[in-house]
């Protein structure tokens, strides 16, 4: 997937609050190099455990109950860490997530 971002859209004004990561007198030029480094963002929606046998179960149709009440937020992951919650929204005919919360270090509980 591609993402419709340019560089300097991407770049942090000087004011922008970066979530706690201090990039000192760094410049966007200096940053460029990373940019293009891929990351694997995740939204959980929620998780179930089941027995073997119960999966095995499963048809087409079948509703597997998650740990999430309706309405309540789901878990952004980066890389497989924890770093935002968020709901899901509706962008162009497709899921989206807003972000609501950054989960700083030690948050995540």
């Amino acid at each position: 997937m591609t993402s419709n971002l340019k560089l300097d859209e991407l770049a942090p004004s000087p004011q922008q609050d970066l979530g706690g990561f201090d990039i000192g007198d760094r410049s966007a030029s200096d940053l460029a190099a990373v940019y293009d480094v891929p990351v694997n963002i995740q939204a959980v929606l929620g998780r179930a455990n089941l027995e073997v046998a119960s999966l095995l179960r499963l048809t087409r149709g079948s509703v597997i109950e998650l740990d999430r009440k309706v309405g309540e937020a789901i878990d952004i992951y980066v890389n497989n860490r924890l770093v935002a919650r968020g709901e899901v929204v509706v962008v162009d005919e497709r899921l989206g997530v807003t972000m609501t919360e950054i989960i700083k270090d030690g948050d995540a509980a």
